[in-house]
């Protein structure tokens, strides 16, 4: 089976932040969990680096604005890095590939295309054309400043997909998620689409449109294609790939580029007779100490710093944990400080270290015994079903959901310690301690794949504490042998 896990490209006008993190760090789980349950995963991520707000971004730093993309490029890709991203593919739009398939999808929907004249209002901040009934003091609804905008322009006839959409969207409930996001589109196709502008003549910062001098491509139409590009669209020797791939991918956005997403991305793959994604899944917005992010209130939240503060599995855990995704949320530092300390040393440190600090104080070595009583055996059964459990939350991409029955599993292991004391055991039933232990030791290891996705570094150290693979999940249904363990440090000190 495969799946195809794509953040948004992300635009680099201005430096990553938290939110840029957020995306990235959700479609990351997503592919993790993926490899770890057997399927061919393809991950993509990468910047959006053409339009008119680039061109005016670099002009302002004084700079070419090559030299302007490569350095801001270079500040997502060291971001994807400091974030631990397993990616497959990092596509920028400025790439010779990237052109090339651009150039593939227009011809393909050419059939779709005229050309007119376009006047009207213009957000450069949101790349996007703002009806005139929307513009109020001058501003977009995002509150971006617009400008009047009068050019030849090449049109897509989004009008003749709007029952297209509306069929599809009928067909295919789980297509856009959450659903609350899903009844926004619906509500805004059933409005009534209009033809989109999809060429820009008044500067030359784009993909040139092929036979045609002096238009580029509108910025949108540029971005979404790279999630074909990077599959490797249009060598026919891809046709495949980018076909079962598409079947099987999900995009993860952000709720401000839910439009673009959900209806021009779909429209324009219809046209070309190309597969849609399985899903567009749009997560919130993050807030910082319950203040919108801006550079003058100086609140924006940096993910190296924040990272280098607190620890990265730390933050990859509290930004999961603490909002159900999808939703808006807030980043505290008290709140981040509070799920360390409670959730992470408290709950998940503790269970870890005094199990295995005991197989330690024991000689370091467990004697395997599997003929359990009730109470072993209900920890045993829920350690086995946790991903089972887990699975079909992660195919919604429900991924808050996904990390309680994580700490269920912790909770009733935490409880099963306190009710049994093994280091009692070792005193007085060193038969019925091993039993404990093996319950434990499955449990510990169900915890460990189920962290995986979510704190790959953390999940490595339990795995190699317990000398155990940690790359399938396949391995969950296999029994332990008699084997050494090894001694135990603390995963979360108290200075992180």
């Amino acid at each position: 089976m495969k799946l195809c896990v794509t953040t948004p490209i992300y635009y680099i006008n201005g430096d990553p932040h938290i939110g840029h993190a957020y995306a990235s760090i959700a479609a990351d789980i997503l592919a993790r969990f993926g490899r770890l349950d057997g399927l061919d995963v393809h991950f993509s991520t990468g910047t959006d680096e053409h339009g008119v707000k680039v061109a005016r971004s670099a002009e302002s730093a004084g700079i070419d604005v090559v030299e302007f993309s490569n350095t801001m490029s270079q500040k997502f890709r060291d971001m994807s890095d400091k974030i631990n991203m397993s990616y497959d593919d990092f596509v920028r739009t400025t790439e010779k590939r990237h052109e090339t398939a651009c150039q593939a999808l227009w011809r393909m929907i050419e059939k779709d295309i005229y050309v007119s004249n376009y006047s009207g209002w213009y957000s450069a901040r949101d790349e996007e054309y703002v009806n005139e009934s929307d513009v109020v003091d001058g501003r977009a609804p995002s509150g971006a400043p617009v400008e009047w905008m009068e050019e030849e322009s090449y049109f897509f006839k989004l009008s003749d997909y709007q029952d297209k959409l509306l069929d599809w969207y009928e067909k295919n409930p789980d297509f856009i998620l959450p659903a609350s996001r899903r009844n926004e589109v619906i509500s805004f196709v059933k409005s009534g689409l209009k033809d989109l502008s999809i060429s820009r003549s008044r500067f030359s910062w784009g993909i040139p449109i092929p036979e045609l001098n002096g238009h580029v491509m509108y910025v949108w139409i540029d971005a979404l294609t790279n999630y074909i590009t990077s599959l490797g669209f249009p060598d026919p020797a891809s046709a495949n790939k980018v076909s079962e791939m598409m079947k099987n991918c999900v995009h993860i956005v952000g709720k401000e580029i839910l439009r673009f997403h959900a209806v021009y991305w779909p429209a324009f793959l219809m046209s070309a007779g190309l597969p849609l994604p399985k899903r567009i899944y749009a997560h919130g917005w993050w807030t910082s100490e319950k203040q919108k992010m801006s550079k003058s209130v100086g609140n924006v939240v940096d993910p190296h710093e924040i990272i280098d503060t607190y620890g990265l599995d730390q933050v990859r855990y509290f930004l999961f944990r603490e909002v159900k995704f999808g939703e808006d949320g807030d980043f505290s530092r008290a709140a981040i400080e509070k799920r360390v300390s409670f959730d992470l040393a408290n709950d998940l440190g503790n269970l870890v270290q005094r199990v295995l600090a005991l197989i330690q104080k024991i000689g370091g070595h467990v004697v395997v015994n599997y003929d359990f009583s009730d109470v072993e055996r209900k920890l045993f059964e829920n350690s086995r079903s946790l991903i089972d459990r887990i699975r079909p939350l992660m195919e919604r991409q429900e991924l808050h959901a996904s990390l309680g029955i994580v700490w269920e599993l912790i909770a009733e292991s935490n409880k099963f310690v306190n009710d049994m004391r093994p280091w009692e055991l070792a005193k007085s039933d060193v038969n019925k301690l091993h039993k404990v232990l093996t319950a434990l030791c499955e449990s510990i290891r169900a915890i460990g794949f189920g962290l995986a996705p979510f704190m790959p570094d953390t999940s490595r150290k339990i795995f190699d504490f317990i000398n155990v693979d940690g790359k399938l999940f396949s391995e969950m249904k296999t029994n332990f042998v008699d084997q050494d363990f090894r001694e135990p440090f603390t995963l979360f000190p108290k200075d992180n």
